[in-house]
C-alpha cells in the first residue's frame, strides 16, 4: 500500500541516515549498512522496508555520464503547450529517449526537459521535428549546456 502523493512519511534521525547511505551507494548491503550505522541487520531490513512501503525510497539506479554513454551534447528545453494538454503531452514526452528529466513548471513555459542528444545535428532534429511538431506544443525555447555540476553535488544531505 503506497502512501497518497504530498503526504509524509514520518522518519527519524536513523531513516535519515539510512537514506543518506543509500543514495551515496544504492548497492549497499543490509549487513554493511547496519554497521555503518550501528544498527541490528534486523533494524536495518525493517527500516528499510518500511521506507520502501511509505515511498520514501522509491527504487535505485545507475548514475551514467551522458558523455560517455554517447550523449555528446545536452540542452534545457522549454516548452509553451494549450492548456489542459499537460497530461497528452507527458505521454508523448515519456516515450522520448532522448528527454532524461521533465517538469511542468511554473512562469513563461510550461514545461521544462532536460534533453540529451549525441551530436547538433540529431538535438536539432529532437528539437524541430519531434518536439516542436508535437500537438499541443505552442512554441519552444533551447538553452544549450555548456557544462554541469556533478550529479550530487547540491543534493540535499539530511
Amino acid at each position: 500500500m503506497t502512501p497518497s502523493p504530498g503526504h509524509t512519511a514520518p522518519i527519524d534521525a536513523t531513516d535519515r541516515r539510512i537514506v543518506e547511505e543509500l543514495r551515496a551507494d544504492g548497492r549497499l548491503s543490509m549487513r554493511a549498512l547496519a554497521e555503518k550505522l550501528h544498527i541490528s541487520r534486523a533494524s536495518a531490513y525493517s527500516r528499510v522496508e518500511r521506507l520502501h512501503r511509505d515511498g520514501v525510497i522509491t527504487g535505485y539506479t545507475a548514475v551514467v555520464d551522458p558523455e560517455r554513454y554517447g550523449f555528446g551534447i545536452s540542452a534545457y528545453v522549454y516548452l509553451k503547450i494549450s492548456q489542459h494538454s499537460w497530461k497528452a503531452v507527458r505521454q508523448r514526452v515519456l516515450e522520448i529517449p532522448e528527454v532524461w528529466h521533465g517538469a511542468l513548471v511554473s512562469g513563461d513555459y510550461d514545461l521544462v526537459l532536460l534533453v540529451r542528444a549525441p551530436d547538433a545535428h540529431s538535438l536539432r532534429d529532437l528539437v524541430l521535428s519531434r518536439l516542436q511538431t508535437m500537438p499541443d506544443v505552442t512554441s519552444s525555447h533551447t538553452v544549450l549546456i555548456l557544462d554541469e555540476l556533478p550529479t550530487d553535488a547540491h543534493q540535499p544531505r539530511f
